[in-house]
């Protein structure tokens, strides 16, 4: 599923006025560059395909937090 960083404002609830707009669209273009988005075509966002085989999933630490390795 793509979504449009207006479309994100609409379902957080936040303003569609363009100072709300454009404060998300840097947000979610500062996920993407951390690699927790993707952008699928300019202004379209989704989550990145994942690297990890289903069949394995995440080690986990004891307060349930991803561990380190």
């Amino acid at each position: 599923m793509q979504l449009a960083h207006k479309d994100v404002c609409q379902a957080l609830g936040t303003g569609t006025e363009p100072r709300h707009v454009e404060g998300v669209r840097a947000e979610l273009k500062r996920l993407v560059s951390r690699g927790i988005l993707a952008e699928s075509e300019p202004g379209l966002f989704v989550l990145p395909p994942t690297t990890r085989p289903a069949s394995q999933p995440a080690d986990l630490g004891v307060n349930g937090s991803q561990s380190m390795r």
